[in-house]
């Protein structure tokens, strides 16, 4: 039976990009179940701003640092921040990420790299911060939003298809490695989501078929079995799901959330 309690009540939880689009709905799900919410981002005031706002709507406390995931440095100095405030995580949800589109013969080494330091180095600094105390304490949820981009590929976005294979590769690995110690790590694979970042794919279309703004989204949202692109808060309730007692058994598992388009 689902826990629909305030099961993470007290509890620190961690969120990467946590200022917009789904780290933002995924900040909101965890606050709503009671933690304590660090929310880390590259835009300082987006994501004061939205600690502010899980202050005021769910009651728990929330705070906003600043964090480049491409840099050890600063992430080091954000997760000792958040430790500071609120002492070691319970839970990490690895969602900070970016994608870049061009065609394999125009993929500079420049956007490949850049590609693997967000969406995967990223995420292996971040999981350093944070699993040292998890083992201590034989407790611990771990999170890495992935895409559907590491399930399949796309057209015109290796770069970043091979940063996502390479996230759910990094949970698997991990996953077998902590199991043992009460610590789960899973890997969220949405599809196409209305968020900022769904606009990569119209513009694809937009360039590829010669389509107008509003046919190249219909053209993405043809591909979708439901009908309609995934909304943030979708991904959200199953991040939060993950980070429940009920999902303690899943660890090592890449979830799509994506309407059927991968199955």
């Amino acid at each position: 039976m689902i826990n629909r309690g305030r099961y993470l009540d007290g509890r620190h939880a961690i969120v990467t990009g946590g200022g917009r689009g789904i780290g933002q709905a995924v900040a909101d799900a965890l606050a709503s179940l009671g933690a304590r919410v660090t929310l880390m981002g590259r835009d300082v005031p987006n994501v004061e701003r939205h600690a502010a706002l899980l202050r005021s709507e769910h009651g728990t406390d929330a705070f906003a640092v600043g964090c480049d995931v491409t840099d050890a440095e600063s992430v080091s100095a954000a997760f000792g921040a958040a430790r500071t405030r609120f002492g070691d995580a319970h839970v990490l949800v690895n969602n900070a990420g970016q994608a870049e589109s061009a065609t394999f013969a125009d993929t500079t080494v420049e956007m490949w790299n850049r590609m693997l330091a967000v969406n995967l180095t990223g995420q292996y600094l971040c999981i350093q911060e944070v699993l040292p105390a998890m083992l201590r304490a034989k407790s611990g949820r771990i999170v890495n939003l992935a895409s559907t981009a590491g399930l399949k590929g796309y057209n015109r976005v290796a770069a970043y298809c091979a940063s996502k294979h390479g996230v759910i590769g990094l949970t698997r690995a991990l996953a077998i490695e902590t199991a043992k110690h009460g610590i789960t790590v899973n890997a969220v694979c949405p599809g196409y989501t209305d968020t900022d970042m769904a606009g990569l794919a119209v513009k694809n279309v937009m360039s590829a078929f010669g389509k107008d703004e509003q046919e190249a989204r219909a053209m993405v949202v043809r591909t979708i079995p439901r009908g309609s692109m995934i909304q943030p808060d979708e991904v959200a309730h199953a991040v939060a799901w993950l980070c429940s007692p009920d999902a303690a058994a899943i660890t090592g598992q890449a979830i799509a959330v994506a309407g059927g388009e991968v199955m």
